[in-house]
């Protein structure tokens, strides 16, 4: 069996860091993808129910702010980058298949259950904490924000806390 071979984990955390710095200096802010996230919630919402997009404050701003079309964000062409981007790399090193990895005796109903929960807790977390990782933490900590480096430690430690507790559903 062929060793599968990755970036050097250094090397890729310099060209992060650098891509940051170009996007605080071109954008004046730094990277995120919850505000892709928030641009499609708003940008479906008022599509399907445009009379409560435009009741509603939260939605009838969002759209003043972005000139009617929230997709035009460029937060949402970063994530759509990102997602063609990691498709590329996984074709490119021949990593790329379309397997459900679960630990033996976890069904794939339950791990796909407890992915989707995860991935819904964090989206919660993110709207809460007014960002994601990237943006709350990696954008915050590239400036030294002190809201940054806390959030950076909230996000580790609570991973390492409830990883003991849910192990079980990858490993």
């Amino acid at each position: 069996m062929e060793q599968t071979k990755y970036m050097n984990p250094y090397i890729a955390g310099v060209l992060l860091g650098l891509l940051l710095l170009v996007t605080i200096f071109i954008t004046g802010r730094g990277l995120g993808a919850s505000g892709a996230v928030k641009s499609s919630v708003v940008a479906a919402v008022t599509t399907i129910a445009p009379s409560h997009g435009e009741s509603s404050k939260f939605y009838s701003d969002y759209m003043r702010e972005h000139e009617n079309n929230p997709l035009k964000n460029w937060l949402v062409f970063e994530v759509i980058g990102v997602i063609i981007g990691a498709f590329i790399s996984g074709l490119v090193s021949n990593r790329l298949n379309f397997t459900l990895e679960r630990k033996e005796g976890v069904t794939s109903k339950t791990r796909i259950i407890t992915a989707l929960l995860g991935g819904a807790l964090f989206g919660l977390g993110a709207q809460l904490g007014r960002g994601c990782t990237s943006g709350s933490a990696l954008s915050g900590m590239a400036v030294l924000s002190f809201g940054g480096i806390i959030t950076m430690l909230a996000i580790f430690g609570g991973a390492y806390a409830f990883a003991y507790f849910f192990r079980k559903l990858w490993i």
